[in-house]
């Protein structure tokens, strides 16, 4: 496709299967990825209005023009918008998601990292404390991704794997997660219903999400 039109208004008139075709078709060296915003994207993202392949699919295009330099870095993406399009998404579709290695380290990564972003300084007080996440489904040991969060100085410092002593370690599938860091479930409720399973301080870890400002929809 070339000198195409997606600055905002021609994207708003998208549905988002021409979306979806928009974005499958563009070369990143094409002018036209210059006037492309994130977040303008983000809102014409509709899981509902989506396939489980075309869901997969427009995330996938979005990473191929980000790594081709186009300004699509999902750490721009406003976190309303984040966890809007992870609430309409179906099981089947973040699933479809977690299937694709490059797009699993991706959304995983940037989910954590948002994570120390919005982390509640205020919340924190003296806690000092280090919390173990085991991502069923992964490449690493054990067939987890495996993230470390440590909590001291009132900060939040994430990164993947990490070996310190865990205060609580958190096993669950990346659907959860997803769910769970974006506001759209429970921790207690994962927990009860078996989707969560805690080693370590119990209630320590059924609270631990309180510690961060989770983006509502």
């Amino acid at each position: 496709m070339t000198n195409t039109d997606l600055g905002p208004e021609a994207i708003a008139k998208l549905s988002p299967k021409e979306l979806l075709a928009a974005l499958e078709s563009i070369d990143p060296t094409d002018p036209a990825v210059k006037d492309i915003d994130i977040d303008v994207i983000a809102r014409g993202i509709d899981p509902k209005k989506l396939g489980k392949a075309e869901f997969v699919g427009l995330l996938g295009s979005i990473t191929r023009l980000a790594e081709g330099g186009a300004d699509l870095d999902l750490s721009k993406m406003d976190p309303k918008n984040f966890a809007r399009i992870i609430s309409r998404a179906s099981k089947d579709q973040i699933e479809g998601v977690m299937e694709q290695p490059k797009l699993r380290g991706r959304i995983l990564d940037e989910v954590f990292r948002r994570m120390e972003v919005h982390f509640r300084t205020d919340r924190a007080g003296s806690t000092k404390a280090v919390v173990h996440f085991r991502l069923t489904g992964g490449s690493g040991e054990g067939g987890y991704d495996r993230y470390q969060a440590v909590i001291a100085d009132a900060q939040c410092s994430i990164t993947r794997d990490g070996t310190e002593e865990p205060r609580a370690s958190v096993t669950l599938a990346p659907v959860e997660f997803l769910k769970l860091a974006t506001g759209n479930a429970s921790a207690p409720v994962l927990f009860m219903t078996g989707k969560l399973k805690v080693k370590g301080d119990l209630g320590f870890a059924a609270g631990f999400m309180s510690l961060f400002d989770i983006p509502k929809a």
